[in-house]
Parts: structure tokens; sequence; C-alpha cells
């Protein structure tokens, strides 16, 4: 694919992804879907500067095709994906780049199942793109498409959520960080409703500031932000509000691969972990796969993307996955990561059991893990490069059952992943630091 990863269209606004770009995304997919009825499609937003210009460009491509749009504003992803499900669109559009910096962007289509869209569907806008003559025909007179304020979509998703507590959160002290993001117009107001004493940060979106040094991204802050006001326990958005991690009592990051610890235990006790299984990816700790199998509980492991995770839950009905990003999916309430849900099914977890997260994860022990990204000019050449192949493997022996190492390509930068886990953080860092090396030297590394 040329332009869609594994998270949709994304690049710098006006460079790699650019308005041209989102009026053809626009174009196509209102006569896609109009060919046999007067399309429908729902767009949301992230707070990004340029979420406006890729709005207003997708709503020409649209109306201009035919389909009418009905725009949700600034909303999370999961939203968007809820309101294609329940309320019968065609399709809807997310314009966001997660958790990249304000300049980046995205464009993420989901299908009228609230899934991502189709390979083959994201190939066809793809030729559409790249095909210097338009040859789709344009609307006219009564048929041009129309916009339409949707706010009440948003309203309507907030409801869900708030009707999957089944406890009132009064008394609870619970920190958020929105980021500055998608979950600002959203997450302080279902806290508020169900009775928690909320305190926010990352709620001033400025166009410019979603992510900098706040949410799931820079969890520091919500740590800090947690002990300093004795909070009971945090939660961190990213930028379009499909991940959450969280902060327990004492200051302790739980990220995805904790949540998928302490719900799939959760749910095996409620008797609703369907098929005894946890879908992970490759990316998840060493140290979840021992917990789960003191447990009892079994796990599936995925390629890296919430879309393999969902894809192999669909396949086999599998209840709880995810990433240790935050991506996690609770198949009976959603079809896509979301974060806000996965903050309300961990105070379930806490208000059900009478404890803090700090003791529920007590079980689970993580080993260390060092990440570094190595940009370089050909992601498939270095990752297939003889001499790199070669250091993978001397270091896979030398780990052997105690720790293990992973390289892998992005799927939205120009980037190599290079992941070791082991008993110490410096056995971590001097094995990567080993593999890099073997880029570096073999000329595949960009500065």
């Amino acid at each position: 694919m040329k332009y869609f990863g594994t998270d949709g269209f994304r690049g710098e606004a006006n460079v790699d992804l650019n308005v041209v770009h989102a009026y053809k995304v626009g174009r196509f997919l209102g006569w896609y879907y109009g060919q046999e009825h007067k399309a429908k499609v729902v767009i949301g937003k992230d707070t990004r500067r340029s979420s406006y210009m890729f709005e207003d460009a997708l709503c020409s491509g649209l109306t201009a095709s035919g389909a009418d749009v009905y725009l949700l504003h600034v909303t999370p992803t999961p939203s968007v994906s809820y309101v294609v499900r329940t309320e019968q669109f065609d399709c809807g559009i997310m314009i966001s780049a997660s958790h990249n910096p304000y300049y980046d962007n995205g464009l993420k289509v989901i299908n009228g199942n609230g899934h991502k869209m189709e390979a083959e569907v994201e190939e066809k806008i793809e030729t559409y793109i790249d095909n210097e003559k338009d040859n789709l025909p344009f609307a006219t007179r009564e048929n041009i498409g129309c916009t339409v304020d949707y706010a009440i979509g948003r309203h309507r998703y907030i409801g869900y959520l708030m009707s999957l507590a089944t406890r009132s959160f009064k008394n609870v002290r619970v920190g958020l960080d929105c980021a500055n993001g998608s979950s600002y117009s959203v997450a302080k107001g279902v806290f508020d409703a169900l009775g928690a004493k909320t305190y926010a940060i990352g709620m001033n979106p400025d166009g410019t500031n979603i992510n900098e040094n706040c949410g799931s991204t820079h969890i520091e802050n919500l740590q800090e932000y947690v002990k300093a006001n004795n909070l009971d326990v945090g939660f961190a958005f990213d930028g379009d509000a499909d991940r959450c991690l969280a902060v327990d009592d004492q200051g302790n990051v739980i990220d995805g691969d904790a949540i998928l610890y302490l719900c799939g235990c959760y749910l095996k006790e409620k008797g609703e972990l369907n098929n005894n299984t946890v879908v992970t990816t490759i990316m998840s700790n060493m140290g979840l796969y021992k917990a789960f199998d003191k447990v009892g509980i079994s796990y599936e492991k995925t390629a890296v993307g919430d879309k393999f995770v969902n894809a192999n839950m669909m396949e086999f009905g599998h209840s709880l996955g995810g990433e240790q990003s935050g991506h996690i999916i609770f198949s009976k309430y959603a079809v896509t990561g979301d974060g806000v849900l996965t903050a309300l099914m961990l105070m379930e977890v806490m208000l059900e059991k009478k404890e803090k997260l700090s003791e529920l994860r007590k079980g689970l022990k993580i080993y260390p893990q060092v990440l570094k990204n190595v940009r370089v000019e050909d992601k498939p050449a270095a990752r297939q490069d003889e001499d790199v192949v070669s250091e993978l493997k001397k270091v896979e022996d030398e780990l052997g059952q105690e720790g293990r190492i992973l390289l892998r390509e992005s799927g939205t930068e120009p980037v190599i992943r290079v992941m070791v886990e082991a008993e110490t953080e410096e056995l971590c860092e001097q094995y990567v630091d080993r593999l890099i090396e073997v880029l570096n030297k073999k000329g595949h590394v960009v500065e």
C-alpha cells in the first residue's frame, strides 16, 4: 500500500497528506457508497489545527460525489465507530494522527460495521488518488450532498458509555489526562456524571498542543499528578482517545499488558472470558504470559496493530484483547479500542473487588523492556539484511528462555523498532545497542 498503513492514511499535514488527498478520499467514498443509494458518511476529528482543513476537504469531495455528511466535530475515534455501527451509516472517517505530534494528521476510514476499512477498498482509493484523470461523475442539482451538524451522535456515544457503568463512582478520586485531544470533550463529563471526584489535566487544546508533554505518551505527568493530589487512580488517553494507560494509587504505571491481566482475571472469575483466552500482540511482555500461565488463562499472539487483534477476536469469538500501548478491545461493548471504555472497565474491576489497582496487579511481574526506534532508509532492506538477521539470531540464542528480542518495521513511520526483554535493563540496553550497531555499520540508519 502506498498511502494507507496499519492505521489509515497518515503523514505530516500538507506534506505527506494534503488537502487534495483528503478531497479525493471524499470523492471516491461518496461515489463508491452512493452507486445504489444516497450515501451517508459520518466524520469526527481531533483537536489538531489541520483537522479543520481536512474536514472541509473531505466534505467537499463527499458532497461533490452526492453523499450527505454528518459532522460529530471533536470526538474520540471510537465514537465514530459506535455511531457508524448503531445508526446505519455507510462509513465513517476519523481525522487524527492519534499519538503523533500536532503537525501530523491522518484519515482513518471505518466501514459500516465500525471496523477499519477493508484493504481492497483502501487500494481502490489509492488507485483513484494516483489517477491523473478524474473519471468519477459529479453530483448535480438536487443530488449534490449536504453537511449536517451531528453533535447529537457524540452525545449518544457519551450516554452509551455511562450506561455501561454498573455502580456509582462516588467518593473515588480519579485523575484524567486528556492529552489536549479528543477525550477532553467526553471523559470528564462521563466520570463526573457517574459520581467520581474528577481531576483533569490536558483539557486546553489550542490546535498545536495535542500530545505535547501530556496524555498516554507522557504518562509521567499523570504519575506526578496522582501522587501530588493523593488520588485513587488515574487514566491517560492519547490524542484520539482510542488508547488508555492507567496509574495506580502509588503512582505506578498500569500499561496495556497490566490492563489485560487485571481485566482478564476479572472476566475469568465472572465466567465472561470467552474461550478462556486473551488476545495479545507479539509486543506483549513475557511477564504477562507467565502470569496468565499461573492463573490458567490462555492467550493468542498476533502481529502488532489493533486491527490484527480485532481480526483474531472476531474470527474466534474472544471477548478481550489488546496492545501494550493501551489499545484494549472489549468485544461485548465495542469493536475497536476505546480509551474511556477501558477506564470504565478498570473502575469496575476496582469497585467490584474493593481493592486498589496496586494490590490487584501483584500477581504480574513485568520483565524489563527496552525499545528503540531507528530511522532507516529502507525498512524491508534493513530488516532482511543478512548481517542483521545473523546478529538477531545470536542475541536470541544468548537470551534463551530468559528473554527475547524483536525486530519489526513500524506501520506508520520510516523506522525499525528494536525491542529486547531480559532480566535486567542493562542487558536489554546491551542487546538493543548491539543490533543497532549492525544496522549502522551496514549503512541503513538515517541520521
